[in-house]
């Protein structure tokens, strides 16, 4: 039951069921997440105890994010509710050879409007072991980067684990400041990084390549260049088409480099939020075991969230364990 905070914004995703264009549909599906927030339901559902801080809207929409929230066992005690609307985003799923479209609407919404007065750092940390942050929550607003500044920099100078998906994106940082200026700034706060070659290329202005060889390289860089950073761990994909795809993990840890085997998923139901799934995955295995089970239960958790539709992965430790420990066959259990 150990504490996690997460700090990120709650979405509502509209989507056309049963992987139609939007221009053939009259009605859309919907689901609550965003990225930390799918992180902090998942380890929820596994049985850690979470905490997400956000703003949402003041209005029903809000009440219907923070009542499934609560439905996924996060405290919300430090979910602000404000004027602004909830921010939105719009999928249509590929199937086959087509791939999957999203439109965002998010950059005048509450959590684009939070200020660091709204969030009590100092109570919302309170016995927490881990603090789970990605790069999107940055990019969003300058108030957005300031509020998690400030948690990031309690939360280090408190010797709290902090977990960093840099996870940049180009279409937000509009406010001015250089992207990956800022997660390099914000990851010297951090000490375990998630993330691969791309995402230390980005902030580093490196050029490795992706072989084995040249991601030990990359982590080492990473490492001395930010020396906060003491454990490196990586998801990879390898997509044949949009309803195919293969995930593997590999790792640096202490100097030793690790990695799991490639998982298949064929057929994938949802492809959104298998980053958050490893994420979740890999925080609930460091506090449960050691680095290399971690890795391969984290692998396992991002695999069996492509058969999950919706944002979340709604799979429980055990579900995990078992595909993690080689039972992936499906079969129907009495």
């Amino acid at each position: 039951m150990s504490k996690v905070v997460t700090f990120g914004e709650v979405l509502m995703r509209l989507s056309p069921s049963d992987s139609k264009m939007l221009r053939q549909s009259r009605e859309m599906e919907f689901f609550f997440g965003g990225t930390e927030m799918n992180v902090a339901a998942s380890l929820a559902i596994m049985g850690c105890e979470v905490r997400h801080i956000t703003n949402v809207s003041d209005c029903f929409i809000g009440e219907a994010a923070i009542a499934t929230m609560k439905s996924y066992g996060i405290d919300t005690q430090f979910v602000n509710r404000t004027e602004h609307p909830i921010g939105l985003y719009f999928l249509e799923v590929g199937s086959a050879m087509r791939a999957s479209r999203i439109s965002y609407n998010r950059l005048n919404g509450s959590f684009a409007n939070i200020q660091p007065r709204q969030v009590d750092w100092e109570k919302a940390l309170e016995g927490a072991e881990y603090f789970h942050w990605t790069g999107i929550s940055p990019g969003i607003s300058e108030g957005a980067y300031e509020t998690l500044k400030q948690g990031l920099q309690l939360a280090y100078s408190k010797g709290i684990e902090i977990t960093a998906d840099p996870a940049y994106r180009s279409n937000l940082w509009k406010y001015g400041k250089e992207g990956f200026a800022v997660l390099k700034e914000l990851i010297s706060y951090s000490t375990i990084f998630i993330g691969g070659v791309n995402e230390i290329n980005e902030i580093l202005g490196t050029s490795f390549g992706y072989d084995k060889d040249s991601f030990i390289k990359a982590a080492e860089t990473l490492m001395k260049e930010i020396p906060s950073i003491k454990k490196v761990f990586d998801k990879t994909r390898i997509g044949v088409t949009a309803s195919n795809q293969a995930t593997q993990g590999r790792a640096l840890v202490n100097g030793k480099y690790f990695e799991t085997e490639s998982l298949e998923v064929n057929p994938v139901v949802d492809r959104i939020g298998t980053g958050d799934a490893f994420a979740a995955g890999l925080i609930y295995g460091l506090i449960n075991f050691d680095d290399e089970k971690a890795l391969k239960f984290a692998n396992a958790a991002c695999a069996i969230k492509h058969t999950i539709l919706g944002d979340v992965n709604l799979s429980s430790a055990n579900d995990i364990l078992e595909v993690m420990n080689g039972n992936s066959g499906g079969r129907i259990k009495r």
